[in-house]
């Protein structure tokens, strides 16, 4: 089981690797690093071409350490209802992104179609983190089997996750666009006149993402004060949901200062870290509310 714990622990880190590695990629334009070849990489060696082929690394090595750690889980653990659903997903999900990345090195793809290989990495980083919380038996030591979640968080659980995909799908497409400057002010795209609504497109597809982002915002912290009066004395509920508003409320500021600093690399990448983190808390309310649901 020590052995499972490990590589638990590794796996997780070298997803959230691949996610902040894949936003690197994205933010220093270093996809065709490599030229048009995959998996393989030529060229002259330069900065794109590093981080592109240090991407591709990290990402072969997640996938047979996301491919051991399934099969691991599915004949230590393979009696935890969850764990085989998870451990499909963890892989599935990986497998996809890969050849994401490769079509967009041999057939040139849309912002569009690159917008959406974000969301599938952090969907199977989700199922590596969930399986690796079911390892650590995180459960037991909240107590959280014994919790009922009502159908009313869990209606809202699944739509708040379903409603994160969407936000995260217009942040990537922000990022392929190259339009993280197209507005320079903030909240507004010009905040001298903040009612003007003469944008081209990439202050569009800006001004979409910061709405949403919005909206997630203050959906946080309606359910977080719903859930306080709800659930106070539930640690996992209260508190988890609690650390929830803290990674949005990060998240938003992170957004802020990406503009305030002119896009530096280091704001924009723990913008993509810290949504990754949160996205990773709500699949684990949606494991609990599933949890929940079999109780009835």
């Amino acid at each position: 089981m020590k052995l499972l714990k490990n590589l638990s622990i590794i796996s997780t880190l070298c997803m959230v690797f691949v996610l902040v590695g894949g936003a690197l990629v994205t933010k220093t334009e270093s996809g065709m690093g490599c030229g048009a070849h995959w998996p393989f990489c030529y060229g002259d060696w330069s900065l794109e071409m590093f981080i592109e082929l240090s991407h591709r690394v990290v990402s072969a090595l997640a996938g047979f350490l996301v491919l051991f750690l399934a099969i691991f889980s599915w004949k230590q653990i393979g009696h935890i209802r969850e764990t085989k659903f998870l451990a499909v997903i963890s892989v599935g999900f990986l497998v996809a992104q890969g050849l994401i990345g490769a079509a967009a090195v041999l057939w040139p793809q849309s912002d569009f179609v690159m917008a959406l290989h974000f969301g599938i990495s952090l969907i199977s980083f989700a199922a590596v983190l969930l399986l690796t919380l079911l390892i650590f038996e995180i459960d037991k030591k909240f107590d959280a089997k014994s919790l009922h979640i009502d159908q009313t968080f869990r209606r809202r659980f699944v739509q708040i996750t379903i409603y994160v995909l969407i936000v995260v799908y217009t942040g990537a497409l922000v990022r392929h666009m190259d339009s993280s400057l197209a507005c320079g002010s903030w909240p507004f795209c010009n905040n001298t006149s903040p009612l003007s609504f003469q944008f081209h497109v990439g202050q569009w597809v800006q001004m979409m993402h910061r709405l949403l982002a919005g909206i997630l915002f203050v959906w946080t912290w309606v359910l977080f004060f719903q859930i306080r009066k709800s659930y106070y004395h539930s640690q996992v509920m209260y508190k988890g949901w609690m650390i929830a508003c803290i990674l949005i409320s990060s998240q938003v500021l992170l957004g802020a200062f990406i503009i305030f600093s002119l896009g530096n690399l280091l704001i924009a990448l723990m913008h993509a870290l810290v949504i990754s983190i949160y996205f990773g808390l709500l699949c684990y309310y949606l494991l609990l509310s599933y949890r929940s649901t079999r109780q009835m």
